[in-house]
């Protein structure tokens, strides 16, 4: 079923062309878009908004990395050593049976990297004291999937010999740093965004018992196809048909192909509402364009987007939704380019899940097109009510 968010009390002000540059091109770069910095290795993604000022000193995460050996790729490849970066904060309990009770994973977006979940409209709204996932009482672990962040990519030094990743791998990687990297062996919650929503359905579908509830955020549960696939096309034959790509072996990055690939993730993680309202005028919208182009083209790795983005080719949980047996509460928003709500297959496909809701959050000044899965104010009720549904029966804790 779904639900809509009643109006909502954001302020925004003078942020708002903050959070449009954000929202927009960085978030630009959104499902999509792995901005492997090269200067920058664990640079804000230009798919979820950055931090638009550090996070604050509460919120600093205890951060690692965990070395997976001799990793399998589904692929048939293989890694003698995979690095997952991570970062958590709060400290894990554990029940008279020895299972962790409060430990919550989130999963970032194409582009992304765990330190987007420390973001003020996110750690802000959902960290602190009393509020929903106060730190105090739960542990939460933001990892960098691979090909992102400070974790293992292409970029590393092997290019496109880097084996040819997809989101099962992705999934299992996560459940390794988990369970065997950081003593993990049950959580409370999962919580994704666009890529990280879809790495929730994938969860919940291969280890069914490994959390008490599921909270995919902006995404669909189903095969990429349509325009969602189109654009994801385009933008990859766009770096490959760059004859400076050279097969991925290139020295410098391939330019061309880039800028194509930026202009497709701006127009794919776009928010028409605010973009008009910051963007009135002409001049002011190319200057805006050119400034984010400058940017993307700054930090952009060509092998380690088209990698990122080339990773969903598989994705397709629809077969397995009735394998959840958690709660889910599935959000996606109006105004999501990516995930349009035209074509009604979230509410189709929520049907299939045993104890699922799905809401739709309505298009408004306030909300950040596929971005708005960032903004934890407009959907924090739908959180509480997730887990008020899923509490698990008290149990002594160690």
């Amino acid at each position: 079923m779904s639900a809509n968010l009643p109006s909502a009390t954001l302020e925004v002000s003078k942020q708002r062309w903050q959070s449009v540059r954000f929202t927009t091109i960085v978030l630009a770069l959104l499902m999509l878009v792995a901005p492997a910095s090269r200067a920058q290795p664990a640079a804000p993604s230009v798919q979820q908004a950055a931090p638009a000022k550090p996070a604050s000193p509460q919120y600093t995460p205890v951060e690692g990395d965990y070395i997976a050996h001799d990793f399998h790729f589904k692929s048939g490849e293989t890694l003698p050593e995979l690095r997952l970066h991570y970062r958590t904060v709060g400290t894990p309990t554990r029940d008279a049976n020895g299972r962790v009770s409060n430990a919550v994973l989130i999963l970032h977006a194409t582009g992304g990297w765990g330190g987007n979940f420390l973001a003020p409209q996110f750690a802000g709204v959902l960290y602190g004291p009393g509020q929903l996932l106060d730190i105090t009482h739960y542990y939460i672990i933001m990892p960098d999937n691979i090909g992102h962040g400070q974790s293992s990519k292409p970029s590393d030094g092997i290019h496109a010999h880097f084996p040819q990743y997809e989101y099962d791998d992705m999934v299992a990687a996560q459940h390794e740093l988990v369970e065997k990297g950081l003593g993990v062996n049950h959580l409370r919650l999962i919580m994704g965004t666009s890529m990280g929503c879809m790495h929730s359905w994938i969860w919940g579908e291969t280890y069914p018992d490994f959390m008490d509830a599921l909270m995919p955020l902006a995404c669909l549960p189903v095969q990429i196809a349509g325009r969602n696939r189109l654009w994801r096309q385009m933008l990859m034959d766009g770096i490959r048909q760059d004859p400076d790509w050279q097969n991925g072996d290139y020295i410098a990055e391939p330019r061309a192909g880039l800028a194509i690939a930026a202009d497709m993730l701006l127009i794919a993680g776009s928010a028409p509402l605010p973009m008009q309202e910051s963007l009135p005028t002409r001049d002011v919208a190319d200057r805006w364009l050119q400034d984010v182009m400058n940017r993307q083209m700054a930090t952009l790795d060509a092998n380690d987007l088209l990698y990122a983005v080339n990773a969903s080719r598989n994705y397709d949980p629809s077969a397995g939704l009735g394998k959840i047996s958690v709660p889910v509460m599935f959000v996606n928003s109006a105004d999501d380019f990516v995930n349009p709500p035209d074509l009604g297959i979230a509410e189709r496909e929520i049907q299939k899940v045993k104890t699922g809701k799905f809401v739709l959050i309505p298009a408004s000044d306030q909300t950040h097109g596929h971005g708005t899965h960032t903004w934890a104010t407009l959907w924090q009720q739908y959180l509480k009510e997730l887990l008020d549904e899923s509490q698990p029966p008290p149990a002594a804790v160690k």
